[in-house]
């Protein structure tokens, strides 16, 4: 087995790894939910989460904390969007519908930010990837409609479902955003975190929102949550995206959907048909929007080695050196 092939598997498993993570989310914060408000949730998971979090980003990312002071607008409005908004939406939701209905929902997510990405930045799509999205879409009206026009035509949605349509476009315009100049990524997150803390905590004084010490399994589902998709799905997640290409990492987020529903139906949790074909929709959808972006990534890639290679060699020497040492 080569270097390559060994870092390739490792990689698969990180992110498989952070996926399970992330579906455990799904049913679990369902549950614990029961005995905490979303408010206290979201404050306490992120509480928590913090100090490894820092303790992490200090001694993996060695974080220039001067960097981090000047851009902390724009980490207050990420904080705001992804892990305020993201998870009060996503636990509003939790309250209307079922794990598994909201992570079919969930699954249209790589291809609305494609679509975001589109609209907003000026990325370009290919046929194929609008074939994608277009497919993704349908799976959503599918699984929003539960298969029945009368459903289309009464707009009568599940309200659950509606939230996490809302949950995935807050979750879109925060990764399409997300990367802050200077501020590496671990370290990001962290920060956030903290602000999270500052931010609800007016909140969770009022709604007297504190840690569950009396009710010990939402007290363990919470600290589950804190550690494993908050700390652990990170770090295994962004040990895999800098092995992998994104567009590759994109397909396995699908199998958050897959690992939801195989958790439901282990616990006895329904999963009607027209879910079933719609997930099926979302999924065929962002395979083929994930298959295209990597296609036009290599290619683009090619033309800028065959560009590259062109000009060392038409540049003078001392060019040449510039050039290698751009390319380290």
């Amino acid at each position: 087995m080569t270097s390559q092939t060994a870092r390739s598997l490792r990689a698969s498993a990180a992110m498989i790894g952070a996926t399970l993570f992330w579906a455990v989310h799904y049913q679990l914060s369902a549950f614990v939910l029961q005995g905490m408000s979303a408010v206290g949730l979201t404050f306490w998971r992120w509480a928590i989460a913090a100090v490894p979090l820092l303790i992490l980003a200090q001694l993996i990312e060695h974080p220039d904390w001067r960097a981090v002071v000047r851009a902390l607008p724009r980490l207050v409005v990420l904080a705001l969007l992804g892990l305020v908004g993201y998870n009060l939406l996503l636990y509003a939701a939790l309250h209307f519908t079922t794990p598994v209905g909201a992570s079919l929902v969930n699954a249209a997510n790589p291809a609305l930010m494609v679509l975001l990405s589109v609209v907003l930045v000026g990325q370009r799509v290919s046929k194929a990837g609008v074939l994608g999205i277009g497919l993704s879409l349908v799976g959503v009206v599918v699984v929003l409609t539960r298969g029945s026009w009368q459903t289309l035509a009464g707009l009568d949605f599940n309200v659950g479902q509606l939230i996490m349509l809302g949950a995935i476009l807050v979750w879109s315009l925060y990764t399409i955003y997300g990367r802050v100049p200077g501020v590496r990524p671990i370290t990001s997150t962290a920060v956030q975190a903290v602000l999270v803390c500052v931010m609800l905590g007016p909140f969770a004084v009022v709604q007297q929102a504190g840690l569950p010490l009396e009710a010990p399994g939402t007290l363990w589902g919470l600290i589950v949550i804190a550690l494993l998709p908050s700390v652990a799905s990170y770090l295994l997640w962004n040990s895999a995206v800098s092995v992998v290409p994104s567009s590759t990492a994109a397909i396995y987020l699908n199998l958050i959907t897959v690992f939801v529903v195989l958790i439901g139906l282990a616990l006895g949790q329904p999963l009607t048909v027209s879910a079933a074909l719609g997930g099926i929709l979302i999924i065929a959808g962002v395979v083929i929007t994930s298959f295209a972006a990597a296609r036009r990534g290599t290619l683009a890639q090619t033309a800028q080695t065959a560009q590259t290679a062109q000009t060392a060699q038409t540049a003078q020497p001392s060019v040449d050196d510039g050039a290698a040492d751009h390319r380290k």
